[in-house]
């Protein structure tokens, strides 16, 4: 059997971010995000999510990478996790951290410990290749072609295989005075994502698309996933 989890990253970074990531969920085939829990726009992403049920979510943290190991990364890790259930009334369904830090051999034991308070996911190997993005940067270029209806459907031919897995996005809008390398690509993969022949052709392939199993359908006891960007 295969299940595909489609995530957007970044909710909560903004408010045209937020909007993209609703309306990849409510018009297109994104199952699942990672909320950012300490911007100007992260108490707006909650309520969208208390009111999308149907959409996964989970904490994206944000890590010092120059700090890794100290008691004050445990901090840093625990106190995002117990906002998430203070801005939703819920647990993450998993965890995920900017710019892939979690791997960090000195960090990852501090992450890890958040597993067992949240009912979360299992997509492959912790230790493994993070989720594969919609958008493969290249060194620190980026590439809109690829990010069109066929390169995404051929992204899925490459990449689903039995079992989970799990495609990383980016949806949004992009506001005047939001700062990001990364900006008109955003509403690229919303349209991408919102393409109806998106849909259609996973549903041709027989791939699920799903968020993250309840603790009556939990797969697996717990992961953390990955932003390779």
């Amino acid at each position: 059997m295969k299940w595909l989890i489609i995530n957007g990253d970044d909710f909560g970074a903004s408010r045209g971010i937020n909007r993209g990531i609703i309306q990849a969920h409510h018009d297109g085939i994104l199952t699942s995000a990672s909320l950012l829990v300490n911007r100007p726009a992260s108490i707006e992403a909650a309520a969208f999510a208390r009111q999308h049920p149907g959409l996964s979510l989970g904490l994206h943290l944000e890590l010092d990478a120059g700090r890794p190991g100290r008691e004050g990364s445990r901090r840093s890790m625990r106190a995002p996790a117990g906002a998430v259930r203070e801005l939703t009334g819920e647990r993450p369904t998993h965890v995920d951290s900017h710019h892939d830090v979690h791997r960090d051999p000195h960090v990852l034991p501090h992450v890890l410990a958040l597993a067992p308070a949240s009912p979360a996911r299992r997509c492959g190997s912790l230790r493994g290749p993070p989720p594969r993005e919609i958008l493969r940067p290249l060194g620190r270029r980026h590439h809109p072609e690829q990010i069109g209806v066929e390169g995404l459907l051929r992204l899925l031919d490459a990449e689903v295989r039995e079992g989970v897995t799990e495609l990383s996005c980016h949806p949004g809008y992009v506001e005047p005075g939001y700062r990001s390398s990364y900006l008109v690509e955003r509403e690229l993969e919303l349209r991408t994502l919102c393409d109806p022949r998106v849909r259609q052709a996973i549903r041709d392939r027989g791939d699920p698309l799903d968020g993250i199993p309840g603790p009556a359908g939990a797969r697996a006891a717990a992961t953390l996933t990955a932003e390779a960007t």
